[in-house]
């Protein structure tokens, strides 16, 4: 007899069948994405960049991984200081004053979406959702010293548009960013789509 035979079982559970998640909540989690060749500069100057590193593609939508990096200039520390907690930009609801990082999508269709921490869930009935949804998933980490800052951010977007190219825009007025865009081609998302596989066969 081994020593731990003698442990008391722990009762068993009935198991509960899991809701199913709408397409707008996030990726799916039982998929390996493919990966669209879309990638490039939303913005960049002297100072600031923001690039679309890249993207991936599930069967309902797609995940955008974005970076940022501001360079310091003349800056003071404090004002130094001030413009990385800018660059953290913690996620923010759509109820939200814009004051960090705008970011939105527009459609070839005329619809467009804007990023917000909240899903649909929050202010309207799931089951009408025909998107599309821009939702924030959070930052996938960063770094800071005295001369650079440097972020990520992760932004799920549903459904997938393969109908006609899609507008990337973008604006952060307190890092002197304007309005700008970065066009997400159709063709290469259909093509990543082809990429997708799932985890486990039927």
């Amino acid at each position: 007899m081994s020593f731990f035979d003698d442990r008391p079982q722990q009762p068993s559970r009935p198991r509960e069948p899991q809701p199913a998640q709408p397409g707008w909540f996030g990726p799916p989690s039982d998929e390996m994405p493919g990966i669209a060749r879309v990638g490039g500069f939303v913005f960049k100057s002297q100072r600031m960049v923001l690039v679309l590193k890249l993207v991936e593609v599930h069967s309902t939508g797609c995940l955008l991984d974005l970076v940022w990096s501001v360079r310091r200039g003349s800056e003071s520390d404090q004002e130094w200081r001030e413009i990385v907690e800018e660059s953290y930009n913690h996620p923010r609801s759509s109820m939200d004053a814009r004051t960090g990082l705008e970011l939105g999508v527009a459609l070839a269709d005329g619809r467009k979406a804007v990023a917000a921490i909240h899903g649909p869930l929050a202010f309207e009935d799931a089951a009408d959702v025909t998107g599309p949804v821009l939702t924030t998933l959070g930052g996938g980490g960063g770094s800071n010293n005295s001369e650079f800052a440097q972020f990520t951010g992760r932004y799920w977007l549903w459904p997938l548009p393969v109908e006609g190219d899609t507008a990337l825009v973008a604006k952060w007025d307190a890092l002197g960013m304007p309005e700008s865009l970065l066009v997400l081609s159709a063709q290469q998302l259909a093509d990543a789509l082809g990429g997708v596989q799932k985890y486990w066969s039927e």
